[in-house]
């Protein structure tokens, strides 16, 4: 018998892959838990990351979809949706899965003491923070669509910038969830003219002085944007400004998680980073992309990194889709 050639196996490199913005079920208003967390459903998305060599995967579900959400907002779409028992979705994933647990919680301005006594209630390992409303009008549905509410592409788009900023900067989000959702509708609605990093520019002090881990994430190719969240220009600036990267593909199905990645870490290669965030009860720690497979950090990243601290005070028509 040959003997293991230790010296190639060393030098083989292997990826660290994450995907911690994803959903067991679709948006779908008739997406029950009992349809979607399930322990079936379950090994179907780990099997899936599994194929794509994704070794840390979690879940965020729409925090609008639970009842608790209610004492936060009470928009109509949050009215109708808010069905679930959010102390059961968390018992589920920590009781029955092996996934790390998370949330997606909208950004609402006024409402950050009623979002961080929610968030605070639950053992999280970390919480996506998202901008998809502008006041009571939606980015990315058709219904309650900010779009058609008199509003120029420019002030859109400053709207969406300044309030992604005091997103970050209100200290209650690990992760900032698809940077630049407002490009969602691709050509298919209004988008300003010129060098967009003037819109960019908007959030970054409160990117910067916060410290939150921007999210890259493959769901834009799969919208009418056709574009990786964020823009090479706004991750750019993002990455000059020292925020950390976290990986994900935002998906409502099994078959997208991880997808398009090849794309993704092209770009991170390209902007110069080779480290993704790792969360675990809201700590952070930073964990290299490419390893060896002598180093021993590939498979469990329970182990190992840069630790970083915990948070950073610093049925309907949906169009696009709630992402």
């Amino acid at each position: 018998m040959c003997a293991r050639d230790d010296t190639n196996l060393a030098q083989t490199p292997l990826l660290m892959l994450t995907d911690y913005h994803l959903h067991l079920r679709p948006d779908d208003l008739g997406a029950t838990p009992g349809e979607y967390f399930t322990g079936a459903n379950f090994e179907r998305y780990r099997n899936a990351a599994a194929g794509r060599g994704i070794a840390e995967l979690g879940v965020s579900e729409h925090i609008y979809r639970f009842t608790e959400a209610l004492s936060v907002w009470q928009h109509p779409l949050w009215r109708e949706f808010a069905h679930d028992d959010l102390g059961e979705y968390c018992g589920f994933v920590r009781e029955q899965t092996d996934l790390r647990l998370g949330i997606e919680a909208d950004f609402i301005p006024g409402a950050e003491d009623r979002i961080a006594n929610l968030l605070e209630g639950h053992d999280f390992d970390y919480v996506v923070g998202s901008v998809h409303f502008l006041r009571d009008h939606a980015l990315d549905m058709e219904d309650y669509s900010v779009w058609g509410s008199g509003r120029s592409a420019e002030e859109i788009w400053r709207a969406y910038f300044l309030a992604l900023g005091e997103a970050a900067r209100s200290g209650l989000f690990d992760i900032l969830a698809h940077p630049d959702l407002v490009k969602v509708w691709g050509r298919d609605k209004p988008r300003p003219e010129g060098d967009l990093r003037r819109y960019y520019e908007l959030a970054m002090d409160g990117i910067a002085e916060s410290g939150i881990a921007i999210e890259v994430s493959t769901a834009g190719l799969r919208k009418a944007a056709h574009e990786i969240y964020p823009a090479p220009a706004f991750l750019a600036m993002c990455v000059e400004a020292g925020a950390p990267v976290a990986l994900s593909s935002d998906a409502h199905r099994p078959q997208d998680v991880g997808a398009d990645y090849e794309r993704a870490l092209e770009l991170l290669d390209r902007e110069g980073v080779g480290e993704l965030c790792v969360f675990d009860r809201r700590e952070r720690r930073l964990e290299p992309i490419a390893a060896t497979a002598a180093s021993g950090s590939i498979g469990s990243v329970s182990g190992g990194g840069q630790a970083t601290g915990g948070r950073h005070d610093g049925g309907q028509t949906r169009g696009a889709g709630v992402a």
